[in-house]
């Protein structure tokens, strides 16, 4: 089996005590930090932007896994790979409103874009939108990411009709594609994605309400 990248959402880490919560998850196992940044206009929430990545980089060796769930993603691209970005993840909502040739060119200029800063590139889908709509940029991205919940909040219920697209994904795409699952994942809701084909899960309150942060990080592979 191919490996299970495990990603630890510091959305769900004590922002008061950020250093010591990312270095718990690195010391235990987990292979990125995953940074959601959201606007308050694409989603319904305001979490952390450039400075804090910037910061986060100087005290972790993981690589950094940034979620971006806001409008306007090009416009931010430079500034985040600059902060530290290993991953940069976009949503195609945010870019396409409707399936049209200037949308499709619009999603690929800024996975160039991405690319171009020498950074990972990946293509986000909320829980209602078709795997379809991903089918054209597969052979161009490194990352495509499945959210099971709505994006915007943690601690929210998986949404087991989301995990059906996992495999829909992996039948259209290179073997190389890394499909991260992010949203209620579990140690019960994580293995019904990588049973699907997933080979990377997001988790944040699964992981740092744990006991033992090493077993919670482990039980996911």
């Amino acid at each position: 089996m191919s490996k299970i990248y495990i990603s630890p959402s510091i959305l769900s880490a004590d922002f008061a005590n950020l250093e010591r919560d990312i270095k718990l998850v690195e010391n235990n196992g987990a292979d990125w930090i995953h940074i959601d940044v959201m606007d308050g206009h694409f989603v319904p929430n305001i979490t952390i932007g450039i400075p804090v990545v910037k910061s986060i980089k100087q005290v972790t060796k993981l690589p950094l896994d940034v979620h971006l769930m806001i409008e306007n993603p090009e416009k931010y691209i430079e500034d985040f790979a600059n902060a530290g970005a290993d991953i940069i993840t976009f949503h195609y909502e945010a870019v396409a409103q409707s399936h049209s040739e200037l949308d499709s060119e619009s999603i690929k200029n800024i996975i160039k874009q991405i690319k171009s800063f020498g950074v990972k590139a990946g293509l986000s889908i909320k829980p209602k939108t078709s795997p379809e709509v991903l089918y054209p940029y597969l052979k161009d991205l490194d990352l495509v990411l499945v959210m099971t919940v709505e994006p915007g909040f943690g601690g929210q219920k998986f949404m087991e009709d989301c995990a059906e697209k996992i495999p829909q994904i992996k039948s259209n795409a290179p073997e190389n594609l890394i499909i991260q699952v992010d949203g209620g994942i579990n140690d019960v809701t994580g293995k019904i994605c990588t049973l699907n084909g997933a080979n990377s899960l997001v988790a944040g309150n699964y992981i740092y309400k744990s006991d033992d942060i090493k077993k919670a990080i482990d039980s996911l592979r």
